[in-house]
């Protein structure tokens, strides 16, 4: 199988050796996005609010970018510097998901990049209609 790499401006650009998404048949892999706003490439000013929806916006973008969007999504996993926010991740998440909702996992970790306090990636797989009959 072949993989397709998936690279939009609409969401922050690689700060490493990493793609914002590889396709393989009808799944895409999304890397971890921080919420970096794609055209300055800095940290979201605001509250952790303000992150995690900066998180959501980069992922839906990368998630159109691949022929699908968020309600495709079927695992997502939540790096938290303070596990504390997770309440505020559910509310979020709740205007962006309608159920079924996705598998997930929330990780509270020490640190992420750029000092960020939120990241997360995703597994998305596209509907039989957003991809070409083989």
């Amino acid at each position: 199988m072949t993989k397709e790499i998936i690279q939009t401006n609409k969401a922050p650009q690689a700060i490493g050796t990493y793609s914002q998404a590889v396709k393989v048949g009808h799944t895409v892999y999304l890397s971890g996005q921080i919420p970096l706003v794609p055209e300055t490439m800095t940290i979201i000013e605001g509250d952790i609010a303000a992150q995690i929806t900066q998180v959501f916006d980069n992922l839906k973008a990368v998630a159109e970018t691949a022929g699908g969007d968020l309600g495709d999504i079927v695992k997502l996993n939540v790096f938290l510097t303070d596990l504390a926010h997770f309440p505020i991740v559910n509310e979020i998440m709740g205007l962006y998901f309608q159920a079924p909702y996705p598998a997930r996992a929330a990780i509270g970790v020490a640190a992420l990049p750029k000092a960020a306090d939120v990241e997360m990636d995703a597994i998305m797989c596209l509907k039989p209609q957003e991809y070409p009959a083989s």
